[in-house]
């Protein structure tokens, strides 16, 4: 679905009428953002944003990603977060601009992600997080998940990364019997 909501926060899909606001949010918490995910380590402008929603329109067609904007209730672009196919399952990943976090905001938008993970049928779905990054590892604690395991980081690492990620995992509530 392109647009998911709990009455408190909207997620609407990317679109390349989003350029400046995605830029202007992320530019504006870079030293917050940057330090745990690489992409805005070093900058962010719109050179950047425009390969992000031209990939994250891509993903989108093909199926193998779903990527949204996390608007507050007054239409303020709060962050991003996505549920991409990984093999068998869907991982879910999420990021807040500064001024929006310890609002909850993340954890609405995994939980609604969650639920569109059930309705395409996912048997399961992942979070990945650095250990480091407890804030971002108490969200799938507090929605249910495991901690499933503990692995090198498989891509170049933000400069407040161990390196290591815990991979968390929820099954699907009629799998988790099976």
């Amino acid at each position: 679905m392109e647009t998911l909501s709990d009455g408190v926060i909207t997620l609407d899909r990317w679109r390349p009428g989003d350029l400046d606001d995605l830029v202007a949010t992320v530019s504006g918490s870079l030293e917050h953002i940057g330090a745990w995910l690489i992409w805005a380590s070093s900058g962010y402008g719109p050179e950047e944003g425009t390969e992000f929603l031209t990939g994250t329109a891509e993903r989108w067609a093909s199926g193998e990603g779903f990527e949204y904007g996390i608007f507050d209730t007054d239409g303020t672009l709060a962050g991003g977060c996505g549920l991409m196919r990984r093999d068998e399952g869907r991982e879910i990943g999420y990021w807040l601009a500064e001024p929006f976090t310890g609002r909850g905001l993340a954890t609405r938008a995994t939980a609604l992600l969650l639920t569109e993970a059930w309705r395409l049928g996912a048997p399961h779905v992942d979070i990945l997080h650095d250990e480091l990054n407890t804030k971002s590892g108490a969200i799938p604690a507090r929605l249910g998940f495991t901690l499933h395991r503990k692995e090198a980081a498989s891509d170049a690492i933000a400069p407040a990364c161990s390196g290591n990620d815990f991979v968390w995992r929820l099954l699907r509530p009629e799998a988790a019997g099976d």
